[in-house]
């Protein structure tokens, strides 16, 4: 009977080498870039909604004044 042989697993390298950081860099960048649009979307449309409430309220104030 001859013993049971394992097999090798190959090592995996835990550091990470010069193209996996240069690809995780740019991830990160175009994540960076795509948050900052939608940050500024989103503060375009809040402003848009409270200068639309703010001509509302002068409306109203200017009803009730008469």
């Amino acid at each position: 009977m001859e013993p049971a042989c394992r097999k090798e697993k190959p090592k995996l390298n835990s550091t990470p080498t010069r193209g996996d950081r240069a690809r995780q860099k740019s991830a990160q960048q175009e994540l960076k870039q795509r948050q900052r649009a939608e940050i500024y979307a989103l503060n375009k449309v809040m402003t848009e909604l409270e200068q639309q409430q703010f001509e509302a309220f002068c409306k109203q104030m200017q009803s009730q004044a008469e």
